[in-house]
């Protein structure tokens, strides 16, 4: 769908959307319609027992010259962004189907700040993204009609915050693209290839490196997982150097098991099928720095993303086998469906020694026990820094991709001890999430500050919300950004 700021109005047939603040849901004058449409809106506002809540419609038709147009009065609540941000999303959800093709709202009434009505847009363009390329018979009603909306009446500053909101919703395309795609479509060397297209010409450096290579370095834990695939493994590292040379400041990474069946140690058969998002880290990862880039953040900032598909063929990975690791360290493996962590043990390892980051944010789809914990509301953090930690909650609510923090501590560490090596890959019943990340975090550096993301629970939705359908969300990629405009750009 097409955003467009313009000073005038646009005339029917494009449908008229108000906006309305939670104090002025019981006003008689309203912008943009003529005298003898003022009473029908008030009317229509009361009999809908609209009060100005964010999200909040009320749908009605006014006579215009020989026909009829359309007008929406759309909630914003008391005006805070999120509450734009819902309203945006709200018009856009009761339209895109609905046959028209052209919105045209006027905020020159509710007088948002710019960063308000740039994320208003955002949302609307955010929640007409659809995955149908393979819906083939698609029921005509349930085709998109909504091309154009056009904004006007945007407060002065609207143009740069625009940039950057358009710019996050990008980056958000790219990563519901690739947590929706079936995983037929959608492996390692795939992944890399639709991340290079995607991102061409941004001025983002491209690393990738084979298992040929990975070999080379010992990667032994990411390549044991990978081994019962036909589909080769792939490390994709995007570096943006924005705020000139120099190692990055910080260094994004994710997991990106394209299909996990749970190899040997395979998962139940019903809802296998939803494993073609355990690659959901990776995705986020992949999104945020083609969102950094578009907006020319200023910054370093590297996302590596490890790829691999586990399978459970009869070279696969077994339960009993020890592998090791590129630090040295030796991992007896207790269960090939804890495959996650050993991905980033060496993609985390590798990324130290090739880029020296300073913070290290990971975040993974990574363990089942986390949505039993949180269920579908909340990521899970683990930081071994509090201003980190701080920083990210914050963002969080900033942008609705929430976050609870999660203790570590070295009761926990002892848990993951094995007899025979330096560690095993999975802890008892208990605290499974927690044990997880006290295995990565056996990875990372001395004095290097890190914080892992568990978004098991986050990357898929069965419910819509005000800036996605149901299916892919994009979550953590709306965090990460705001995460890097907060603390760590100049």
């Amino acid at each position: 769908m097409k955003i467009a700021f313009s000073p005038t109005p646009a005339a029917a047939p494009a449908i008229l959307a108000l906006p309305v603040a939670k104090d002025l849901a019981g006003r008689t004058d309203w912008p943009g319609l003529g005298g003898g449409h003022q009473a029908l809106a008030t009317a229509a506002a009361k009999a809908a027992r609209f009060d100005g809540e964010a999200g909040a419609v009320v749908d009605l038709f006014v006579a215009e010259g020989e026909g009829t147009r359309r007008i929406l009065l759309v909630g914003v609540g008391a005006g805070g962004e999120a509450e734009w941000e819902k309203a945006g999303g709200a018009i856009v959800a009761k339209l895109l189907t609905s046959g028209a093709t052209e919105l045209s709202v006027d905020l020159s009434a509710a007088e948002p700040t710019a960063k308000a009505a740039a994320r208003f847009a955002g949302a609307a363009a955010q929640r007409a993204w659809r995955y149908d390329r393979y819906r083939t018979k698609l029921p005509e009603q349930q085709k998109p009609t909504l091309a154009t909306l056009t904004i006007t009446g945007a407060p002065d500053g609207t143009d740069a915050a625009w940039m950057a909101a358009d710019a996050l919703t990008q980056g958000l395309e790219l990563t519901r693209n690739l947590v929706a795609a079936p995983p037929n479509v959608l492996y390692p060397e795939s992944f890399v290839e639709q991340v290079r297209k995607d991102v061409e010409g941004l001025g983002l450096e491209i690393v990738v490196i084979d298992e040929a290579e990975m070999a080379t370095h010992g990667m032994g834990a990411l390549l044991g997982v990978s081994q019962g695939s036909v589909r080769e493994a792939r490390i994709l590292a995007l570096k943006w150097n924005g705020a000139g040379e120099g190692d990055p400041a910080l260094a994004l990474v994710g997991k990106g098991v394209t299909f996990d069946s749970g190899g040997i140690s395979l998962k139940p058969g019903p809802g296998m099928e939803d494993m073609k998002w355990d690659m959901g880290g990776a995705g986020a990862v992949a999104g945020t720095m083609k969102a950094l880039a578009a907006r020319k953040a200023k910054v370093n900032v590297v996302g590596v993303m490890g790829l691999v598909e586990n399978m459970p063929d009869g070279n696969a990975q077994r339960p009993g086998d020890v592998v090791t690791s590129m630090s040295g360290q030796t991992i007896e493996i207790l269960n090939t469906d804890a495959e996650g962590r050993l991905v980033l043990a060496d993609v985390i390892t590798w990324t130290q020694a090739t880029f020296r980051p300073k913070t290290i944010i990971d975040l993974a789809t990574l363990t089942g026990a986390m949505i039993v914990s949180l269920g579908n509301e909340y990521g899970g953090l683990f930081a071994n820094d509090d201003a980190l930690a701080d920083g990210l909650l914050a963002a969080g609510l900033a942008t609705g991709d929430k976050l609870w923090r999660f203790p570590l501590s070295d009761t926990y560490n002892k848990l993951i001890d094995s007899p025979i090596a330096d560690m095993k890959n999975v802890g008892p019943r208990g605290a499974g999430s927690i044990t997880a990340a006290q295995f990565i975090q056996r990875f990372v550096d001395e004095g290097v500050r890190w914080a892992h993301l568990d978004i098991a629970g986050m990357v898929w939705s069965d419910k819509a919300s005000a800036t996605y359908d149901k299916g892919a969300t994009g979550y953590g990629v709306r965090l990460l950004d705001r995460v890097v405009a907060d603390h760590f750009e100049g």
